[in-house]
Order: C-alpha cells, then sequence, then structure tokens
C-alpha cells in the first residue's frame, strides 16, 4: 500500500506546469464505470487497455472513454474526481450523456 501511495505522489507531483490535466471516465467491458485524474489522457487509456491501469479496471477489459474535462492544474482534476466519485450511477450516466450530446452538436 505505501508503494502505491509513493508512486500516486510521485505522479501528482511530476505534473508540469502548462500541462493541462483530466478528469476521465471509462466504461469498462462489464458495463461498470471508473473515473480518475491524469495528465495525458491517451497514454491513461493506453495503460489502463494493457492491464497496467488501476486495479479497478485490470480485471475489466477493455475501457472505453466515455467522458473527459480538460483543467489547468492536477488540484481542479483532483477535487473534480472526488466530486464525480460521490455521484450516483444515474448522475454519472447523465453527465457521460450531455457530454456525447455536446460532442455530437460542435
Amino acid at each position: 500500500m505505501q508503494e502505491y501511495c509513493n508512486k500516486r505522489v510521485i505522479m501528482a507531483n511530476s505534473v508540469k506546469k502548462n500541462e493541462h490535466c483530466y478528469t476521465y471516465i471509462v466504461e469498462c467491458a462489464d458495463g461498470t464505470l471508473y473515473c480518475g485524474w491524469t495528465n495525458n489522457l491517451e497514454h491513461r487509456i493506453a495503460v489502463h487497455n494493457e492491464g497496467k491501469g488501476a486495479k479497478y479496471t485490470k480485471p475489466r477489459l477493455p475501457v472505453e472513454l466515455v467522458y473527459f474535462e480538460e483543467f489547468d492544474t492536477k488540484e481542479e482534476a483532483m477535487s473534480r474526481e472526488w466530486n464525480i466519485k460521490q455521484l450516483s450511477r444515474s448522475k454519472k450516466d447523465e453527465l457521460i450523456h450531455g457530454f456525447h450530446k455536446n460532442a455530437t452538436n460542435d
């Protein structure tokens, strides 16, 4: 557990200034959702799909990116991740649906 915590701290502290951070939701192969944050969205999704991401997603591959938000700081992204994790499944589904609806209207 300590090793995991240290890796998370190192990852969080390695975000460079001028890099954007993202809060994201992936849908797992079993239909469940996983929310996280990263400073490299494409790479993070690839890592999840290699089975090297979160413990939760590893047995539920593949995952598909279904939602993301962009932030200027890791603190904002981490705060939003926490907020999303507090939502019910139905509220997360509404968030995802609105994201896809807005994407098709752009």
